[in-house]
């Protein structure tokens, strides 16, 4: 289209594109693209927000002293043994390994060879979304789905696909939580949900059929099976658009919020036709549950290292996913070990994959039907421990009628001893502080103590040090945690950083930034639900409205 018809067509459509689209990319925000992205909006984008105010209520109960429980008005879906999702799709009967990660492009190669079943493209907790970020990670998705991707690295080394299997690719959009601003419908900023989903799905559904598979996505951070309604609307509309069957699309729910524990079924039974079942979102399901009764003192927890999946009230959660998914016939997905190879030092680097190992153990036997992973070296790990314990495609025979678990369980945290170090404590604020500069600058995972960090560990980071304080907790050796404590620990963290990398290299680096951000919200007072919108704004490249494409 020529450059003035195109102006007169998103007038007409009323978008704006408030980022520079590089000729690289022009394709991918092409017209109809847009056209497809703001019907999408219009007709859902008021519903998504009247779901982010009922968040926000159900807050103010907590806050108010309530807990959650199972809903009494849809008990009728949890009692009716007769209904089932629909049968998995082609490419995800057998999940036993996904890998996840960021869509760069070397990523997205180093994952579909790896030697795993799916590859979860992640635009959300493991991805700063830059304008660059998402507009290059569509365009590397696409090259992917057409088996037309490769690269070639600053050292020379050229990647490309496998000319035989790869992974099966679902793609992960951001939360219903986040905005894109560089994207304007009717003068208003578009879903990131709806962004992320759309242009994929435009430029992807009929070709990844073609291949064998279909357009499989993977929802994060929903809370109630109203919001899972609102997903399979969206899905509904969008297959009706261009003529696809509905069922089409598939997507596995993460259930990595306290609140969705509660709606396992009802969030199934929401989007039957399209389901592909659940997973265990370990890491934002701690932070959830650390989230949503920060002011409530029975709930604070011990650092990080010591919450683990035989926490009761995370052994219940997992219990209780695999009983309803293989109740109603969908996959029951395992989480995300944080930990990656560690090369230089072998003795370490064998403790930390028998941790791999050992977690991978528990989750196949538990009844899960699959696990993640977070880099190629791993895949063969969790493959060697599912394939010896799970030699056929799933487990979805598993039907743990012994699982009983009550809304009460899902809160327990009987034996669960509350120690904080101030070793805990640094270690937190680096996390978090480290995170959210790389983040600041574009990377949304960064290995840190030979642990894979993103969003959802930073979150837990940041969210402990808050309850923390508020409640006035004590480390071990007696120390009362308050805000000047913790300014005083941030302050020496950022010192250390300074000194390791001398003015210059400080200089060049986000952590002032970073270190503002973080302490508005780790000192008991002001709370941010989630670091990515408190950071987003300073990652934003807007040009002028009317600005040339």
């Amino acid at each position: 289209m020529h450059m003035d018809k195109c102006d007169e067509f998103l007038e007409l459509l009323q978008v704006q594109i408030l980022g520079a689209v590089p000729p690289q990319y022009a394709d991918i925000l092409s017209p109809p693209v847009q056209q497809f992205v703001a019907h999408l909006h219009r007709a859902f984008n008021k519903q998504r927000k009247t779901l982010l105010a009922a968040r926000n209520e159900r807050q103010k109960q907590f806050d108010a002293g309530q807990l959650p429980d199972f809903l009494p008005e849809t008990k009728w879906i949890r009692d009716d043994p007769t209904w089932r999702a629909a049968v998995p799709a082609p490419g995800l009967m057998d999940r036993r390994v996904e890998i996840t990660g960021p869509v760069d492009r070397k990523m997205v190669i180093n994952a579909l060879n790896s030697g795993a079943s799916t590859f979860m493209a992640d635009f959300e907790d493991s991805n700063a979304p830059t304008w660059e970020n998402c507009l290059s990670g569509q365009a590397n998705l696409r090259d992917a789905i057409h088996r037309r991707i490769d690269y070639v690295a600053p050292n020379g080394k050229f990647y490309k696909l496998n000319s035989g299997k790869v992974a099966t690719l679902i793609v992960r959009p951001r939360g219903w939580h986040m905005e894109e601003k560089h994207f304007l419908v009717d003068g208003e900023p578009v879903s990131a949900s709806i962004f992320d989903f759309a242009v994929y799905f435009f430029h992807n559904a009929r070709e990844s059929i073609r291949i064998g598979a279909g357009p499989y996505f993977y929802l994060p951070k929903m809370e109630s099976h109203l919001e899972a309604r609102l997903w399979n609307d969206v899905f509904n509309l969008a297959q009706d658009s261009i003529g696809l069957p509905r069922g089409t699309i598939r997507g596995t729910i993460l259930i990595e919020t306290i609140l969705a524990a509660y709606e396992m079924e009802e969030i199934i039974y929401e989007l039957r036709e399209h389901s592909s079942g659940l997973n265990c979102g370990r890491w934002d399901y701690i932070f959830s549950f650390i989230k949503r009764f920060r002011n409530n003192a029975k709930f604070v927890l011990p650092e990080r290292g010591d919450v683990t999946m035989t926490s009761p009230f995370m052994d219940a959660y997992v219990r209780l996913l695999i009983k309803t998914c293989h109740k109603r016939g969908v996959h029951a997905m395992g989480g995300m070990a944080a930990q990656i190879p560690i090369k230089g030092n072998a003795k370490a680097n064998e403790t930390a994959m028998a941790k791999v190992r050992a977690d991978k153990l528990r989750e196949v036997q538990a009844g899960h039907d699959g696990t993640w992973v977070a880099h190629p070296d791993l895949v063969k790990i969790a493959l060697e421990v599912f394939n010896q314990h799970m030699p056929q495609p799933n487990q979805l025979f598993v039907r743990r009628e012994d699982v009983h678990v009550t809304g009460a369980d899902l809160l327990s945290l009987k034996g669960m001893v509350v120690k904080i170090s101030e070793q805990g404590i640094k270690t937190n604020i680096e996390i978090a502080l480290v995170y959210m500069e790389s983040w600041l600058r574009g990377l949304g995972c960064v290995p840190i103590h030979n642990l894979m960090e993103d969003a959802a560990t930073a979150e837990i980071s940041r969210s402990q040090l808050w309850q923390w304080v508020r409640h006035r907790a004590t480390t071990t050796s007696g120390k009362v945690i308050t805000p000047e404590y913790i300014d005083q620990l941030l302050d020496g963290e950022v010192a250390a950083i300074q000194a390791r990398l001398g003015e210059k290299g400080f200089a060049e680096t986000k952590y002032p930034l970073a270190k503002k951000f973080l302490a508005s919200t780790i000192k008991g007072g002001d709370y941010s639900d989630f670091l990515t919108t408190l950071c987003y704004d300073s990652i934003l490249t807007l040009k002028a409205p009317g600005a040339k494409l």
